[in-house]
């Protein structure tokens, strides 16, 4: 079990999960999650430990968002079929051609560089690490997320 595999399980995505997760809905306001948190963890320097509250609020909402939607049970919309890509990357690895395994692996390079700078920034108080980590890890997943709609697109054409 690799770390996606753990994430998932952590997040207790079954079934249901997944196809609530695949609402546009829920992918978009986990990426507003994103700047939530850096302002979350930022506010440190404005009302100290209290920010811990503000912080705990994203991490409750990132538990939530998966099954706060509607579910979407035929992907049609770009964010639904990358997420229907996901969930069928973690069942089949296989599913996956060498040269996007290359492009993925690339992806999460790209994101974990970018979560490296986020927290160099948030450590130091420097928007520009900040601002510019946060860019690297919102395009390596609307990247991955695209990759992910191929691979669901290509795996619903070879069971038809």
């Amino acid at each position: 079990m690799d770390a996606v595999d753990r994430i998932a399980k952590t997040f207790g995505m079954n079934d249901e999960a997944w196809q609530r997760h695949a609402n546009p809905w829920s992918v978009w306001t986990r990426f507003a999650a994103i700047p939530l948190m850096l302002l979350a963890i930022w506010s440190r320097t404005w009302i100290g430990w209290w920010s811990l509250v503000a912080i705990a609020a994203v991490i409750v909402w990132l538990f939530v968002n998966p099954r706060a939607f509607p579910p979407v049970r035929e992907p049609q919309s770009w964010a639904a079929r990358g997420i229907y890509g996901e969930r069928a990357w973690l069942e089949d690895r296989d599913l996956v051609p060498p040269d996007h395994r290359q492009v993925l692996r690339l992806l999460v390079t790209l994101g974990a560089l970018g979560f490296g700078l986020i927290v160099w920034g948030l450590v130091v108080l420097s928007v520009w690490p900040t601002v510019f980590g946060a860019t690297l890890v919102v395009v390596a997943q609307l990247w991955r997320i695209d990759r992910l709609g191929w691979l669901w697109e290509r795996h619903r054409a070879q069971r038809s």
